[in-house]
């Protein structure tokens, strides 16, 4: 059994992909599985040579060298189908590096006399190692690791401080689309790159080809290598700018789910940017987590890595990235997560009988969220053209809604209190019955259609079919700004709740239980915000979700925002990290995190910007109070 599956493991990656199925058997006969639990030194800098190759099966590893003195300087992360340990193996005098597991890793042994000899009778497999794997890994990083070291020497902030443009490699090979695979694949290794951007007769980018799409398209299908490498390279070609900062191309990366970037510089072509050049700079990375998330197969698989979501946040945190920034990152990787659930469910059921789009709401819905919290989610399907055709979308869904939530339990995401779930049956419906809903809850603004609302109406789409949110979208955008009641409902419900200082600038608290010296800074603050942005955008037909992203959109238009938009953002940002900070020293200590912050805990600083903020809030909610209630006082 284990020298089947260490075959079937090694035809996946390269170069073992490249040897026959002799030499196959051969290497996974004498292959040795070995288990080092996170935070083993593997290899030492500098200490004995290893007796293997290792090639990692689960896991993943740090290789680094630490000077006499100064930080340790990373040379790479190595994951599932990396190996390690191939210059020490053959050099047999040392190790040039040090080598930890960063994770609890297995991975498989093979030893230095039977690589020596495929070394020695395979060419395919010599060339991949002393062309590709030296020159890539050893030779090429370590220079750049020398050369920036005065760069890492300050490293906690280079993710959101460092322009794209500082580490792009401005050496971009290209080619013709119009050359053949061969061609493609021996200009690849000629020039030891992992990516070749094919251009046009004018010169423009078209499309990109990267050793992935050699394995997976060609050797993996048998394709004819004398065939045009148009045909496999990727025409999607996502872009950042020179003076995007790395985390902003780490997020492209993770949404995409793309490992090389084209950099522009006003649309001509600066460099390219790899996933392994932000892990370099970054230490540890997001993409890892995607990465693991997108090789699972099955639920309990994904549980795990839904663990390390959390740890993200306190990486995030020490970098000094802002909440919007945090959060968007987290959103990304939750996306992701959900996202490979509802590829599982529809793998479990079959297809659905009708279209449907899953959407999320309020806080995951705006990319608000940080830490896991409760289910927030819904369904929309396409209106079923027959009864029988309704009769199988309404037991598909309810089985397939069920799956979901059950599932999102199991990786970390409680019940929603409220039952805003899509297994309740009021939230899983066809396109035509949301926009009854929706024109009920804001023609009839009732107490229960506000809160309906103020949950349901900041919806994002997740997976399906997109367009039947986006039909949703429009609808909502063009019925909500012409109905002055519903805005007026809207409005008490951004002016009720009012921030905590009281009139001698004084934070006013909880004065008794639990919570005593402590006030509610989501319920008291954010909240406000999040109602002030939702109104003003309902009533500019401003279609964004996003707190920041309605108050970016509404400062480009005449009105109050105009005024205070600047500020407001500031303000958003500044409690928004002060709850994420709260929160996350929470569940370092073991406690479960909740949104209750003491004042007198706060520097003095933040106890000042606090109490300006508290009071922004105060005239916004003035504002809103003569706009909608002329003459009155809430």
């Amino acid at each position: 059994m284990l020298i089947t599956d260490t075959i079937e493991f090694l035809k996946g990656i390269p170069p073992f992909q490249f040897l026959e199925e002799g030499a196959l058997g051969e290497l996974a006969s004498g292959a040795t599985l070995e288990f080092y639990p996170k935070g083993t030194m593997i290899l030492k800098q500098d200490g004995q040579p290893s007796d293997y190759l290792r090639v990692i099966k689960k896991g993943g590893v740090k290789v680094y060298i630490q000077p006499e003195q100064g930080e340790e300087i990373i040379i790479d992360y190595r994951s599932e189908g990396d190996s390690f340990g191939l210059l020490s193996m053959v050099g047999q005098d040392r190790s040039r590096a040090n080598v930890t597991a960063i994770e609890d890793t297995i991975c498989y042994l093979f030893e230095r006399r039977t690589i020596q000899r495929l070394i020695d009778t395979n060419p395919h497999f010599t060339e991949y190692f002393f062309k590709t794997f030296l020159t890539k890994y050893i030779d090429k990083t370590y220079k750049e690791m020398r050369d920036r070291s005065l760069l890492y020497g300050g490293g906690e902030k280079l993710l959101f401080t460092t322009p794209v443009g500082e580490i792009a490699n401005p050496d971009v090979v290209t080619a013709s689309q119009d050359i053949t695979i061969r061609e493609a694949a021996s200009l690849m290794s000629g020039r030891r790159i992992s990516c070749l951007v094919l251009v046009d007769a004018e010169g423009a980018p078209v499309g990109i080809v990267t050793d992935r799409d050699l394995r997976d398209k060609v050797v993996a299908k048998g394709r004819d290598v004398d065939s045009p490498i148009r045909r496999i390279m990727s025409v999607s070609l996502i872009r950042t700018d020179v003076r995007d900062y790395c985390f902003e191309a780490l997020l492209k990366m993770v949404r995409y789910n793309i490992h090389h970037m084209l950099v522009v510089d006003e649309g001509k072509l600066r460099g390219i940017i790899t996933n392994h050049d932000l892990m370099m700079i970054q230490g540890t990375s997001p993409i890892s987590v995607a990465k693991e998330i997108e090789a699972q197969q099955t639920i309990d698989g994904l549980v795990g890595a839904s663990q390390k979501i959390n740890r993200i946040v306190g990486l995030l945190l020490k970098e000094g990235a802002k909440a919007g920034n945090i959060t968007r990152i987290i959103s990304e990787i939750n996306d992701r997560m959900l996202k490979k659930i509802l590829w599982l469910a529809e793998r479990t059921f079959g297809q659905p009988p009708v279209p449907y789009c899953w959407i999320v709401m309020g806080s995951e819905g705006r990319k608000e969220q940080t830490f896991k919290t409760d289910q927030d989610n819904a369904l929309i399907y396409d209106d079923p053209a027959t009864p029988e055709e309704e009769g199988l979308a309404t037991e598909y869904f309810a089985n397939f809604s069920v799956f979901m939530r059950d599932a999102l339990v199991q990786c970390g995401f409680p019940l929603c209190p409220g039952n805003y779930m899509a297994s309740n049956p009021s939230w899983r419906q066809p396109l035509s019955v949301w926009k009854e809903y929706f024109s009920n809850w804001i023609k009839t603004p009732t107490t229960d259609a506000i809160l309906f609302s103020a949950i349901l109406f900041d919806f994002r789409p997740i997976h399906g079919d997109i367009t039947l949110a986006e039909r949703l979208r429009a609808y909502l955008t063009q019925l909500a700004s012409n109905e002055d009641m519903f805005l007026r409902n809207l409005a008490e419900m951004a002016v009720k709740l009012r921030p905590p200082l009281g009139f001698f600038r004084t934070f006013v608290v909880e004065k008794s239980g639990e919570h005593k010296d402590a006030l509610n800074l989501k319920y008291k603050c954010i909240a406000p915000m999040v109602d002030i942005a939702r109104l003003y955008s309902l009533a500019a037909g401003v279609s964004e979700v996003g707190t920041l992203d309605r108050i970016a959109a509404l400062k480009r238009l005449p009105g109050a925002m105009a005024e205070h938009g600047d500020d407001l953002e500031q303000a958003f940002e500044f409690l928004s990290l002060l709850r994420i900070h709260h929160q996350y020293d929470q569940i370092e200590a073991g406690l479960e995190p909740d949104n209750f912050i003491n004042p007198d805990k706060l520097s003095n600083l933040e106890k000042k910007t606090f109490k300006e903020v508290c009071q922004l809030i105060s005239r916004i909610q003035d504002s809103l109070v003569k706009q909608y209630f002329p003459g009155t006082t809430l």
